[in-house]
C-alpha cells in the first residue's frame, strides 16, 4: 500500500514528490511513462523563475528536479497509468501493463497538451512542416521563413526563439492585441524579422508529397493571403490531460469543469477524499512553472496531513 501515488512527472508531480518524501511519508511512488520534466522541457527560455537568471533552457531548468526528489525516496515508475478509482479508502491505480498499485492518496498533476488550432491541413501534414515545438523542430528550418500561429505568452516567445535562427517569422494573430506579457510585446515588436500578420486566422496549410509549402490566412475583411513557408508552428493553448480520472461508466472520479479541468480548492482538494489535483490539469492554472510547483508542495502537505488522520483513526 502506497502512501500516496503521484500521477505525471512535471514540476507539480516533481514538488509533491519532494514535499511528500521529505514531510515523512515513507512509500511515494511518481509514475510518469516518459522522462520526468513537463512541457516546460520544450521551452527555449525561461526568464521568470525566480532566483534563476540569465538565459536557460527549460530542459536545463528541470534535470537536477528528479534527482533532488529521489535524494529523499521518491521512486519513478516509468508506465502509463490509465486510471485512477477509489474504494472505500483506498485508491486503485490501474497501469497500461494490467497490473495496478493500492494508495491510500494520490495527486494528479498530469498536465496539459497543446491544443490542436482547427485549419484545414493541420492534421494532414503534422510532423511534415506543421509543430506545436519551436524547441523541438526549429532548427529544421535555420534560414529559412516560418509561420507562427498565436497571441499568447508561448507563441510569442516561441517566435522569439525561431527569429533568431530563421531568416523571418510571420506571426499570425486573430487580434491586434496579444495576451503576452507586455515587456515580450515588446519584444516581438522590436525584432526586426518578425512580420505581425494581425487580425487574420489560419484557413488551411498546403503542400505537398515533401511537406508544407505554406499557410493561406483569412483577413478581416474578408481578403486572403498566402504566406510561403517550409514551416508552421501553432500556439494556440493546451487540453488537460484528464483521461485517468475517467470512470468505466463514463463520470469522472471527482467533480470537472465543462473545459474538463479539475475542481479544487485553496488547498489543491478534489471533492473526493484524499485525492488532490495540482498545475495545469486544476481549475484556473495559471500554465507557469512556478505555480504549478506552488501547486504540488500544497498538496503534498495536504495529502501528509491526509494520510497522517487516516492512520490515527
Amino acid at each position: 500500500m502506497l502512501d500516496c501515488a503521484i500521477i505525471g512527472g512535471g514540476p507539480a508531480g516533481l514538488t509533491a514528490g519532494l514535499y511528500t518524501t521529505r514531510g515523512g511519508l515513507e512509500n511515494v511512488v511518481m509514475y510518469e511513462k516518459g522522462m520526468p520534466g513537463g512541457q516546460i522541457t520544450q521551452s527555449s527560455e525561461i526568464e521568470n523563475y525566480p532566483g534563476v537568471t540569465g538565459e536557460i533552457s527549460g530542459m536545463d531548468l528541470m534535470i537536477p528536479w528528479p534527482e533532488q526528489c529521489q535524494k529523499f525516496g521518491l521512486k519513478h515508475e516509468m508506465v502509463e497509468v490509465t486510471r485512477v478509482s477509489k474504494e472505500g479508502d483506498v485508491f486503485t491505480i490501474h497501469k497500461a501493463d494490467g497490473s495496478v498499485d493500492e494508495a491510500r492518496s494520490v495527486i494528479i498533476g498530469t498536465g496539459s497538451r497543446p491544443r490542436r488550432a482547427g485549419f484545414a491541413g493541420e492534421d494532414t501534414f503534422f510532423g511534415r512542416g506543421v509543430s506545436t515545438c519551436a524547441t523541438c523542430d526549429g532548427f529544421f528550418y535555420r534560414g529559412k521563413e516560418v509561420a507562427v500561429i498565436g497571441g499568447g505568452d508561448t507563441a510569442l516567445e516561441e517566435a522569439l526563439y525561431l527569429a533568431k535562427i530563421c531568416k523571418k517569422v510571420y506571426l499570425i494573430h486573430r487580434r491586434d492585441t496579444f495576451r503576452s506579457a507586455p515587456n515580450t510585446v515588446a519584444r516581438v515588436k522590436r525584432t526586426e524579422n518578425i512580420e505581425l500578420v494581425l487580425n487574420a486566422v489560419p484557413e488551411e496549410v498546403f503542400g505537398d508529397a515533401s511537406g508544407v509549402t505554406g499557410v493561406r490566412v483569412k483577413m478581416n475583411d474578408g481578403a486572403t493571403r498566402n504566406i510561403e513557408v517550409p514551416g508552421v508552428f501553432t500556439f494556440v493553448g493546451y487540453d488537460v490531460n484528464n483521461q485517468v480520472l475517467l470512470q468505466e461508466d463514463g463520470n469522472f472520479l471527482c467533480d470537472m469543469t465543462p473545459a474538463g479541468e479539475v475542481v479544487v480548492d485553496i488547498s489543491m482538494r478534489t471533492s473526493v477524499a484524499g485525492l488532490f489535483a495540482a498545475g495545469d490539469i486544476r481549475i484556473a492554472a495559471p500554465k507557469q512553472v512556478v505555480c504549478a510547483a506552488g501547486d504540488g508542495a500544497v498538496a503534498a502537505l495536504q495529502a501528509i496531513t491526509y494520510v497522517d488522520e487516516l492512520l490515527s483513526h
